[in-house]
Formats: C-alpha cells, structure tokens, sequence
C-alpha cells in the first residue's frame, strides 16, 4: 500500500476522552503504510475573524495541510458535536479556498451516550459537506462510552471494537487511495 498519513482530531479535551481512546486505536490498527497522528487541539481559542492566527491554529493548519485524510473523533453534547470539534474545523475552513480541507478524506468515530454518537455525526456530516471533505459513509463506527468496552483512562479494552476500528481504517485508506 501507498505511504498515507491521516490526522486524528478529536472534539473532547478530557485526558481520559473515550472519543481520544478511539483515535488512538484507530492508530494501533492501521494497516501497513499508513501513520495516523493525533492533533492536540487543547490551546485554540474560540474562532475570531477579528484575532491574528494564534501559533496553535497555524500548527493545526499545517498539520492536516500534509495529511491525506483526517479521522474525526466525535462526540456528542446536547444532541449535537462538540464545540472543541467544531472551532477546530471552523479555524482550518478559514484558510483560503478550504486549502487544508477541500478534497480530502474524512471519517468519523464517536463514544457517547446509550446511542453512541449517531446524532452529532450525523450534524458533523452536514459540516463537512460545506467543507468539501469526502467523507467514508461505511463503516460506521459510534459505541456507548459508558461500557466495559473502554479503560478508566478510555482506551479500548474490546476486542471487537478494536477489530470495528481496524476494518474503519483498512476502508479509510482503501477510500483514500481511490480518489487520489
């Protein structure tokens, strides 16, 4: 397989975030070829056309500029993404013409409630079409993070989560090398 590189961003700033967990066994589970690094998105300020770019959103834009595609670690609040998600995306769309963002592979994950995280991904979805991101519809990969399937510290402890988010990675690369 090609040599690709995905950025991780996850929408919760919890040390012990289970949507966090997911990003980093999305990244124990890569196949061959492909490096997945996780953005610390923990120091952008709230979006603000009137601010000079902060250090912390020039990072965030060169990092997923170099990626091929992003996973997007979802979590729901209030029936919908989280904002640390959503000021992250809003500060890498502001760049001219969507450079970092338009055209790129995308999929999302998510730990949430009894539902997982099925109603802010479907929100999510909504961002990224106006971002021009093209996203993996299948498969789809939300768990309740209020199980046994996750650690205290919330990485993946199941095993068949784990292989959900092996086979997440092997069609994100399979979709990525499609479409370049």
């Amino acid at each position: 397989m090609q040599n690709l590189t995905f950025v991780g961003i996850s929408g919760s700033l919890r040390k012990a975030s289970r949507n966090t967990g997911l990003l980093r066994c999305c990244a124990a589970h890569l196949p061959q070829g492909v490096s997945l690094r996780i953005a610390d998105i923990s120091s952008l300020p709230l979006y603000n056309a009137d601010m000079e770019k902060p250090a912390a959103a020039q990072q965030l834009i060169d990092l997923v500029s170099a990626a091929d595609g992003l996973v997007l670690a979802c979590p729901e609040y209030n029936y919908s993404l989280a904002p640390a998600l959503k000021n992250a995306l809003d500060w890498l769309s502001r760049e001219p013409d969507l450079v970092p963002l338009a055209g790129k592979t995308a999929c999302i994950v998510g730990a949430g409630g009894g539902m997982g995280t099925s109603r802010a991904q479907y929100h999510l979805r909504q961002v990224c079409v106006y971002l021009n991101l093209h996203l993996l519809n299948k498969p789809e990969l939300f768990s309740n993070a209020f199980t046994p399937a996750f650690a205290d510290n919330g990485d993946v402890q199941d095993e068949a989560l784990a292989q959900q988010a092996a086979a997440l990675m092997q069609a994100m690369a399979d979709w990525t090398l499609r479409l370049k």
